[in-house]
């Protein structure tokens, strides 16, 4: 049994499962690089055009495993603070690689999210939530930081400035339906239902162009970080050129106009 298992939910749409249940998915060194690999290899991967990260069993992540992370690798020999640093980094840098993939990445929250389980999270795309879902930035209650994992700088963009002050200094559990209301998730499930709405999801992002929705995520990731208006638009501009310039636009200009499904082919 692997951490991290990956199979194919749907044709184009790659299923990421955390994979050690008896733990709530708490995130070792083996879990977290088992997630940088299977990222590594859907990035390059053109079959591939939509992820859903879920979790085995009653949970989606409960964060770091308290019990023992181990290494980070290629850190033998390494003394506290080195190894501790890389430690941090391995498992920060989960955050900008979910934002760097060009496959849009639905989170399907099962169960507990919280510390790292959070991160994941608001690092993803598209987040769906079951009914059992519940989340919290529960770093603050082992001691440290709740400013953790691009935890500061996503959560005010996702649900504002003032809620997310509240939940990170309280580190507070709150549930499905909170979540829901502040917009942390934009869908509810019934637990039996929630892979099922991930699957209708994925199929809504696989109607339209390949290298379109590709770089609509990298401009809306991007445009978080550009401090004003021009930029922003300086940016959609080219992209607009560039997208033109392809044979799947071409395509789905014809298929609007003849009323039929497009086909794309990437190209």
């Amino acid at each position: 049994m692997t951490a991290v298992e990956r199979s194919l939910l749907d044709p184009h749409v790659a299923l990421l499962t955390l994979n050690r249940p008896e733990r709530l998915n708490a995130m070792t060194s083996e879990l977290v690089q088992g997630l940088h690999d299977h990222l590594d290899a859907i990035a390059v991967d053109p079959t591939i055009r939509v992820v859903v990260l879920t979790g085995a069993g009653r949970g989606f992540c409960a964060g770091l495993d308290i019990t023992g992370y181990g290494q980070a690798p290629h850190t033998e020999g390494f003394g506290r603070t080195q190894g501790g640093l890389a430690v941090q980094k391995h498992i920060a840098s989960l955050i900008p690689h979910l934002r760097s993939l060009p496959q849009p990445v639905i989170a399907a929250a099962n169960g507990p999210a919280h510390g790292g389980g959070f991160a994941l999270v608001l690092g993803s795309d598209v987040r769906l939530a079951a009914r059992s879902a519940n989340f919290s930035a529960a770093f603050l209650r082992i001691g440290v930081s709740a400013c953790d994992i691009g935890t500061s700088w996503l959560l005010p963009r996702i649900v504002g400035v003032a809620r997310a002050q509240e939940l990170m200094v309280t580190a507070r559990n709150f549930d499905a339906d909170e979540a829901y209301r502040i917009g942390l998730v934009v869908e509810l499930h019934d637990d039996d239902k929630l892979l099922d709405a991930a699957r209708a999801k994925a199929q809504h992002i696989l109607s339209n162009a390949p290298f379109a929705v590709a770089l609509t995520k990298e401009a809306m990731w991007t445009s978080l970080e550009i401090p004003g208006l021009q930029a922003a638009i300086d940016l959609e501009n080219r992209q607009q050129i560039m997208a033109s310039a392809t044979a799947d636009h071409v395509e789905a200009m014809r298929a609007f106009v003849e009323k039929r499904p497009p086909n794309f082919t990437n190209t």
